[in-house]
């Protein structure tokens, strides 16, 4: 059926009391995400905004192969930073294992990791055992496998648990490959990513024909500027919908909006 998806605000430590346009403020409440509930038939996918006013910790995930059923790969859409805002993603250097849990335990691999200063359009594709940490005064989207597996390796001091054995064993020891980052352009249409486990677009106005024979099916319609008609109900930016089929979306003709589908195999 399609019509847009429920919203779950959730309060962070690290989330923010003043989100960017064109989310409204909850007063009193440090909104650090907010999730749209998937239905059964996108399952897999998972979109949600984050928002962050502090560093979040350093982590990773693992793949379906290390973990079957609980893989985690994703991606991010950055659309506000503050100046000076950073994401770490991948090691300066190659780094093996025990080195990693080493370095979780005493707090160094905060400078072993690379920081990318980051701008609204910046896109980061994030694999499987990337080790990862999201700054503070970042807002972005992220697209991901519908997972909550998450191996905690270094959280600033703070007293919450760390998997350190469990997170060395499936972490990519390398940098972050400079392919899987790119800058999307204010205006047009462009493929962001085409699987393996799922594919995501972003689009201006209606879908070309290349880009609607790619979504046969239902798909994700996450609006980023201006709305989305379906089924007769209007979806605004900062919402998201699930539709049985392309053909259900009514696009603004200057609007921007996400496409994100699970691949099946």
């Amino acid at each position: 059926m399609s019509g847009a998806l429920r919203t779950r605000q959730v309060e962070k430590p690290w989330g923010r009391d003043v989100l960017p346009a064109p989310f409204i403020d909850s007063p009193g409440r440090r909104i650090g995400e907010i999730w749209f509930e998937p239905p059964p038939e996108m399952s897999r996918l998972l979109v949600k905004y984050i928002f962050t006013s502090e560093q979040l910790s350093v982590q990773v995930h693992p793949s379906d192969e290390q973990l079957p059923g609980h893989g985690k790969e994703e991606c991010w859409l950055i659309v506000d930073a503050e100046p000076g805002a950073v994401l770490g993603i991948g090691f300066r250097e190659e780094i093996g294992r025990e080195a990693i849990r080493r370095s979780a335990l005493d707090g160094s691999i905060e400078r072993l990791l690379e920081w990318h200063t980051v701008r609204p359009g910046d896109f980061f594709y994030i694999p499987a055992g990337t080790v990862h940490a999201i700054g503070a005064g970042v807002s972005l989207i992220e697209v991901q496998q519908n997972s909550d597996t998450t191996y905690r390796l270094y959280d600033y001091g703070r007293p919450r648990e760390l998997h350190l054995d469990q997170g060395a064993a499936v972490a990519r020891g390398e940098p972050y490959p400079r392919s899987l980052h790119r800058t999307v352009p204010a205006r047009g249409s462009v493929g962001l990513v085409d699987g393996p486990l799922f594919r995501l677009d972003r689009i201006e106005g209606a879908p070309d024909p290349a880009t609607a024979e790619r979504y046969q099916g239902a798909l994700l319609v996450i609006p980023c500027e201006g709305p989305v008609h379906v089924a007769g109900e209007e979806v605004v930016a900062g919402g998201c919908a699930v539709v049985d089929g392309l053909g259900e979306v009514e696009f603004a003709s200057s609007g921007l909006s996400l496409l994100a589908q699970p691949c099946f195999a």
